[in-house]
């Protein structure tokens, strides 16, 4: 597998407006799949993302944002009639609700780089029409060249009622090949079934991915794989500031620590699927540190693989 490969992201790109649990209002630019483009870019990694961006002040902010970082943008991805707004409100923890004013598309012309080594997407992209059955179409068929990775991102407030959220849901997760969610969205997405967010977590490990690894914040995470096995890590302790981008951030690390163990593309799937609990829990570890990093500081900021290094 050769290290030119990049990786793809499919979804959402927008502004996210932080109201702060003073009053205060700041803009960021973010969106799940833009945040884990920007968070592999970020690691050393070539990163494109197909999105749905307008011709606005908005859609300026995130192309500058993403270009910075050195994330390009698959053709088609300025197709939108405007760029989409999430507006998060933090209370005084610094956990994070949110209200959006968006749509979602794949524009027809949308041509991203063939040859990903892994084709990530989630959240709104996964699940809102009329831009879903694509990103289904997209992620099945890179199965053939890439691993395919998915966060559910849950956003009750877009997704409607969890049974109908979790019907999508599990067709994504059918053709995916890891997945990670949190234990938030387990939860909600866990009313449409008998209540119990760890036996969806299970269900889902036996679906078809090689593991889910489902995230619990301050308390770490967990790896299930179809064989029953569970890896469990820590997570540093760490001062937040708000959780902004924090998933994101550590899907971006699983995806780089997938890379780096030479675990991802078709090629590899055998392998990937072959993972041993060292691996995984040496994985997981790093994403922890990569996301207690992401809540220290304000917004979706994930961290380079400089000050990531830089730490003891």
């Amino acid at each position: 597998m050769s290290e030119q490969r990049h990786a793809l992201a499919i979804g959402e790109a927008l502004v996210d407006a932080v109201r702060r649990a003073d009053g205060s209002l700041t803009e960021h630019p973010g969106g799940s799949p833009a945040n884990v483009a920007l968070g592999l870019a970020r690691l050393g990694r070539d990163a494109e993302l197909l999105t749905w961006l307008g011709a606005d002040s908005h859609g300026d902010a995130v192309r500058a944002h993403l270009e910075e970082a050195g994330v390009s943008l698959a053709r088609g991805s300025d197709a939108a009639p405007a760029t989409s707004v999430a507006t998060a409100t933090l209370d005084a923890s610094g956990a994070a609700t949110y209200d959006f004013d968006l749509t979602w598309d794949v524009a027809a012309s949308a041509a991203p780089r063939p040859g990903a080594v892994v084709a990530h997407t989630g959240s709104i992209a996964a699940v809102l029409e009329p831009g879903a059955d694509a990103v289904l179409a997209l992620i099945r068929d890179a199965r053939s060249h890439a691993t395919v990775t998915y966060d559910p991102n849950a956003r009750p407030s877009l997704m409607g009622d969890p049974a109908t959220a979790l019907a999508r849901i599990d067709a994504v997760i059918a053709a995916s090949d890891v997945v990670k969610v949190s234990d938030e969205d387990l939860a909600w997405l866990a009313q449409a079934t008998d209540g119990d967010a760890e036996a969806l977590a299970r269900r889902w490990a036996e679906a078809g991915p090689a593991f889910v690894v489902v995230t619990r914040g301050g308390e770490g995470a967990t790896a299930l794989t179809p064989d029953g096995r569970e890896v469990a890590i820590a997570a540093p302790a760490v001062t937040v500031v708000d959780t902004v981008g924090a998933g994101d951030s550590f899907m971006s690390g699983l995806i780089d620590g997938l890379w780096s163990a030479g675990l991802l593309g078709a090629e590899r799937r055998d392998a990937l699927y072959a993972i041993d609990d060292a691996t995984l829990s040496g994985i997981l570890t790093r994403c922890a540190r990569i996301g207690a990093i992401t809540v220290s500081r304000a917004g979706a900021n994930p961290p380079t693989a400089a000050e990531l290094d830089a730490l003891p």
